[in-house]
């Protein structure tokens, strides 16, 4: 009988839908079946990107894609902090580790909050929605010692003050009510308890008092110096992330014992193997799913490392290699100005609207597994194109870039334009608050 060799087995398998080149790969096998016109959920139109891409270079500007945006929504917060900490004698490493503490759990939050949630910020009568309400709101949590065990240093996270988080206590720092209801708050809170037990189990990458910013030690031990430059790959990251969290996330599919975390079935990719594939044993998750069919994202976790990548880089001046492995994130700003502009559309009869006439569908309905993963293509070819209408390379205009100031952005004001009432994307998502 033939040894397999090791590629082909469960966890090795497993442990490849939990790499960052994986995402790429599988969400561009969705594509060419877009393209052959194969999908089960969508029609692909790809003649009216073109459209997309007029429409996002008229409203870029280029900030990198980050938390620090929305952070700082409507005035500075993240710059007056650090004043605060210099002042006070803190060194640059320390204040470097807050910050990762404070984004870290500040996109743990980030999840959709749905369409009638809004934060009013104390001693003002500014109010924020979504991404921006959520970010804001977290500040203002970080500032007043929620996530820190320590009385004495309010501003850090750790285990023992993420521990003793509640759901009343996340819904009254939420200033959530009956009048301002919130989408996915216990999946929330859960994260962030959860968040507790995965910091005391990773001592190597978390330290002994078990805050995430002690990650930057670990970094530091994966990097090296270039000249006066300290360098890291984008790997060593993504691995302290995608491991060292992964206790944190609800349980889903596995594959040989191995959590697969964000990470789905596309049933339009049964019967669509390539050769290569076909002659893979016939291995199948804990839900008997076709691991060929598996499709990861991984959003939040990549939306973690594009937040964590920019006050590293900007305190410390530290250099990442590989981030050209990083992708566009699946979720449904990016996504919606897809469907919006026609260039994805939902096949007829396929699915049933709601009692709004919108469709509403969880994260694991195979269409919007479909979506996503065009989401993640269609954002490589909106990025490329805005690069050559302006003459500009994948350093000058960065994929991070693309994304904050034109395609999330660009999502955001065409839903508006298009669902004054609500803003929301034309494909509800019905949310938990630990995928979108």
């Amino acid at each position: 009988m033939a040894i397999r060799p090791d590629q082909d087995s469960p966890r090795a398998q497993a442990m490849s839908l939990r790499t960052l080149p994986a995402i790429r790969a599988r969400c561009a096998r969705v594509h060419d079946l877009a393209e052959k016109g194969a999908l089960q959920y969508f029609d692909y139109y790809p003649g009216r990107l073109d459209a997309v891409i007029e429409f996002c270079a008229s409203i870029m500007e280029i900030p990198p894609h980050g938390r620090w945006r929305h952070l700082d929504a409507g005035r500075p917060r993240i710059a007056p902090l650090l004043q605060v900490w210099t002042d006070a004698g803190i060194d640059t490493i320390e204040q470097c580790k807050r910050l990762l503490d404070l984004f870290l759990v500040s996109v743990l939050l980030d999840a959709g909050a749905g369409n009638a949630w809004k934060y009013t910020e104390p001693g003002t009568s500014e109010a924020f929605a979504r991404s921006e309400g959520l970010g804001v709101a977290s500040v203002h949590m970080f500032t007043t010692g929620l996530f820190s065990g320590s009385v004495e240093q309010p501003c850090r996270v750790d285990a023992q003050g993420l521990a003793r988080i509640t759901v009343d206590k996340v819904s009254e720092a939420m200033q959530v009510s009956v009048a301002n209801p919130m989408v996915g708050l216990e999946g929330r809170t859960a994260l962030l308890v959860n968040l507790s037990t995965a910091l005391c189990s990773n001592p190597q990458i978390f330290g002994q008092n078990a805050r995430p910013g002690n990650m930057l030690d670990f970094l530091d031990a994966q990097s090296k110096l270039d000249g006066s430059t300290r360098r890291v790959h984008i790997a060593a990251l993504w691995s302290v992330l995608i491991e060292g969290l992964s206790p944190i996330w609800p349980s889903r599919l596995t594959l040989d014992g191995v959590p697969l975390g964000d990470v789905w079935p596309c049933p339009a990719l049964k019967g669509h193997q390539t050769s290569k594939d076909q002659d893979k044993p016939d291995n199948k998750s804990s839900d008997d799913v076709d691991p060929d069919t598996l499709v990861p994202f991984h959003k939040l976790t990549g939306w973690i490392t594009y937040s964590l990548i920019e006050p590293i880089q900007r305190l410390l001046g530290w250099s990442f290699d590989g981030v050209e492995d990083l992708t566009g994130l699946p979720e449904y700003r990016n996504g919606g100005l897809l469907v919006d502009f026609g260039v994805l559309t939902l096949r007829p009869g396929v699915v049933a609207p709601d009692g709004s006439g919108m469709p509403r569908l969880p994260p694991s309905h195979p269409a919007v597994v479909e979506w996503r993963a065009m989401t993640v293509i269609e954002l490589d070819r909106i990025a490329d194109g805005l690069r050559k209408k302006y003459n500009l390379d994948r350093e000058s205009l960065t994929l991070a870039q693309v994304l904050e100031s034109a395609t999330w952005k660009g999502g955001r004001e065409i839903a508006k334009k298009l669902r004054p009432s609500t803003g929301g994307p034309p494909i509800e998502i019905i949310s938990d608050g630990t995928v979108f």
